[in-house]
């Protein structure tokens, strides 16, 4: 069956489902086709980021999710997914710049705490 738009987002579709049923490597695989024939597509490769980040390819998952911050420096989740990355390959300087930028961009609890901002303290109190 020849590809087509349609298939790539079937693919997509497929691996947002393989991903939350804890199977990474699946995912990868159909996502390689999908990001092959639309490369600047950001939504694929922040999922595939994801995919590599649970199947613990840590230099894959930091590799996509710089790309997704070349192109989307705002992004406050894929700086904090990078931040995890650092964090899981014993870099905690990088993971630290990463989760500060995803708490200044986007304020969530769960960001807050792991840049260590504390809501009831001054700047330079942490």
């Amino acid at each position: 069956m020849p590809e087509s738009p349609e298939t790539h987002v079937i693919d997509y579709r497929a691996a947002e489902q393989l991903l939350a049923a804890r199977d990474p490597r699946g995912a990868v695989k159909l996502l390689d086709s999908v990001i092959a024939a639309h490369p600047e597509n950001t939504a694929a490769r922040l999922l595939r980021a994801r995919a590599f980040f649970a199947a613990a390819q840590l230099r894959p998952a930091e590799l996509e999710f710089e790309l997704v911050l070349e192109r989307e420096p705002d992004n406050a989740f894929a700086h904090f997914a990078l931040a995890r990355t650092f964090e899981r390959s014993g870099r905690p300087e990088q993971a630290k710049r990463h989760f500060r930028l995803a708490a200044a961009l986007d304020p969530k609890p769960e960001y807050l705490k792991a840049a260590r901002f504390d809501p009831g303290s001054r700047p330079g109190e942490d």
